[in-house]
């Protein structure tokens, strides 16, 4: 590969998910004008020692992402309070079929299969 062929490190390619960051606040899924994102979330209540009462917190399930819906408008990025969204300069998003365009937790996180 050529210096001129190279993707810029600050490319908007793929959307990547940081699941250990990922509050299931939603604010993705309500943004997203291509209604592309789907996630699902169990409530769990947690307990602080000294804490006068427990406290509810909701733990991701499933995330994915459509990529044959996606405009890339990068607003799920942007409106993510807890940065666990992120562009990276990933382009490859061949499938063969439809199907292959949907992406879940292990393939938006990196630690799964990547096409």
């Amino acid at each position: 590969m050529s210096h001129n062929d190279e993707i810029p490190a600050a490319a908007h390619g793929y959307i990547a998910l940081t699941p250990a960051a990922c509050t299931s606040c939603m604010l993705c899924v309500r943004e997203c004008p291509s209604w592309c994102i789907t996630l699902e979330s169990h409530a769990v209540q947690t307990s602080e020692p000294g804490a006068r009462r427990p406290t509810t917190v909701s733990v991701l399930d499933a995330f994915t992402i459509d990529f044959g819906l996606c405009m890339f408008c990068g607003i799920c990025v942007e409106v993510c309070p807890f940065d666990a969204l992120e562009w990276t300069p990933r382009f490859d998003y061949a499938a063969s079929d439809r199907s292959g365009l949907v992406q879940a937790i292990d393939q938006l996180s990196g630690s799964g299969d990547q096409r």
